[in-house]
């Protein structure tokens, strides 16, 4: 049995070594099989070795930390604007024309936003809506959002869409102010909002990090980095009240109304304008300072519009120094004009005075004239020294509210709410509608029309089929009486509509500028006078 014992012996390990050989010609195998295939693979560059993508680790710096704080308070904003098209039925139309369009997409120092739709409709076109996206950023947790005056303005809706969320949300306007270029909208988000923490932009100096946040070309959540390059920028095109951060942060249509933010992202500025030639980023954004959006925030949540008091006077912001050397002073502001009948006029200030303090305050130029009085509140007298040839003369100044002082001012008349009088569903015995929205106008604007009188009010915008579009009256054109009774103001024409009933004849004197007949010289244009007139109908 012994025999028998090696033998099985000998046949286990000769199976082991036959097993153990075969494996190792399997492994073998297998590893020039790969190495072919893997030649096969890389026939165009064999010796090429595969890269490896490694695990994923995170690298975070400021600018991470920073967006991921700041990018849940930076909202998308849409407004709707429906173009209004000529009415496909006019019955009266002297000098009719179309009004050439766009040219500011040339302008150097531009507000910016991005804008989506069609141009203008044809004639027998139903208006379709007009969108325009710009950027926004929430400051107080109950859905207060701040963005520019230009995103919103003349819409007839915004919505807003916030980070990580697909709804849209209904937006309230509560306040605007076009001398800052800056709005309040609110939205009802039914929970409590990420607010931004606002920052202290006097502190902001040259060379500090800037981040600008918002959606440019419709672009939510860009994120892009730079340097302040200048503080109190005057741009040509600027208003009284601005005076901008200027950074190299990558900012294009769209960002509109967005935050611009410090390192530790606190609000320093709101996105304003760019500097380009091509209507696109080119190195030069404009922020206003966070410290001026603050104050008039604060004015448009209380008064619903900015208020800022007003003396009353006008001078050149570009006065050259000799004006003032000449004159025997060595700072001040030069009074190149008084306001009839304002503050200044009242308490005996003249042209050609040079203001050289304010209770007592030395004034140094027209910007620290602005910062003091505007800051001042509303109907508190100040003690304004003058220096009248060559003698420091005091007066008592009572400050006003702005928009009152310069109430006929042709920009403030501009910028005031549009009076609408509405294509409403009539009932019968009930006043007629017109169909028509109108302002008052600035005596300047009436100077023109050589009427020798206040007559006039101006047509902003005629509702599509209305009897006003039926007769033919347009946008632009100047209404200077109703059945032969005059039309001074706003009041004028809401009393001649109560008086009037459907299926009364009415008609309207008109009044409207003939395009490419004005004076060379004055820029005065021409004006086509006729009736537009009409019974009023039943039903609008």
């Amino acid at each position: 049995m012994r025999w028998y014992q090696n033998l099985k012996q000998q046949k286990l390990l000769s199976l082991t070594l036959l097993v153990f050989t075969l494996s190792v010609g399997i492994l073998i195998g297998s590893l020039a099989s790969g190495s072919v295939s893997a030649a096969k693979g890389q026939a165009v560059a064999p010796d090429a070795t595969p890269l490896v993508i490694p695990a994923a680790t995170s690298t975070p710096n400021e600018f991470t930390k920073l967006a991921k704080m700041v990018e849940p308070s930076v909202v998308n904003i849409t407004s709707e604007v429906t173009a209004k098209s000529p009415s496909s039925r006019r019955r009266v139309t002297p000098g009719d024309e179309e009004e050439e369009g766009g040219g500011d997409e040339m302008e150097m120092f531009r507000r910016f936003f991005g804008r989506q739709g069609q141009p203008g409709a044809q004639p027998n076109q139903k208006p379709r809506p007009r969108e325009a996206t710009g950027s926004g950023f929430i400051v107080d947790k109950n859905g207060y959002i701040v963005t520019n005056f230009h995103v919103v303005e003349k819409a007839d809706s915004v919505k807003v869409k916030l980070s990580g969320d697909d709804k849209e949300y209904k937006a309230k306007v509560i306040g605007t102010d076009w001398e800052s270029d800056i709005a309040v909208i609110r939205i009802d988000a039914g929970r409590p909002l990420p607010a931004l923490k606002i920052g202290n932009s006097d502190a902001v100096q040259v060379g500090d990090w800037a981040v600008a946040i918002g959606s440019p070309f419709g672009l939510a959540a860009t994120v892009t980095a730079g340097i302040i390059s200048a503080t109190g920028r005057d741009l040509p095109s600027a208003e009284q009240f601005q005076r901008f951060l200027q950074t190299d942060a990558a900012i294009n249509p769209g960002n509109s109304g967005g935050p611009l933010v410090n390192i530790h992202g606190e609000i320093i500025g709101v996105n304003t304008a760019i500097a380009t030639q091509s209507g696109g980023y080119q190195g030069i954004g404009f922020a206003l300072p966070a410290n001026q959006m603050a104050k008039v925030y604060n004015s448009i949540i209380q008064y619903g519009r900015a208020k800022r008091g007003s003396i009353g006077i006008s001078w050149n912001k570009y006065e050259k120094s000799e004006v003032l050397k000449a004159a025997g002073v060595a700072n001040g502001v030069l009074v190149t004009s008084v306001t009839p009948k304002g503050p200044a006029e009242k308490a005996g200030v003249r042209a050609e005075d040079v203001i050289v303090a304010i209770n007592g305050k030395t004034i140094k130029n027209g910007d620290d004239l602005v910062s003091v009085v505007s800051e001042t509140p509303v109907d508190t007298n100040v003690k304004l020294t003058v220096d009248r040839g060559g003698k420091h003369v005091d007066f008592s100044v009572l400050v006003q509210d702005r928009n009152d002082v310069f109430k006929d001012d042709e920009r403030f008349v501009r910028h005031r709410d549009d009076v609408d009088v509405p294509t409403a569903r009539q009932q019968e015995g009930s006043p007629a509608k017109f169909g028509i929205s109108i302002r008052s106008m600035s005596a300047e604007e009436k100077s023109p029309l050589k009427l020798g009188d206040e007559r006039g009010i101006y047509v902003t915008r005629v509702e599509e089929n209305s009897f006003a579009s039926e007769i033919g009256i347009q946008e632009k054109d100047i209404i200077i009486s109703v059945n032969r009774q005059p039309v001074t103001s706003l009041d004028d024409l809401r009393k001649a509509q109560a008086n009037l009933k459907p299926g009364d004849a009415v008609a309207f004197r008109v009044m409207r500028p003939v395009p490419g007949t004005g004076n060379r010289k004055t820029g005065e244009a021409t004006f086509q006078t006729f009736f537009a007139a009409g019974t009023l109908p039943d039903k609008p």
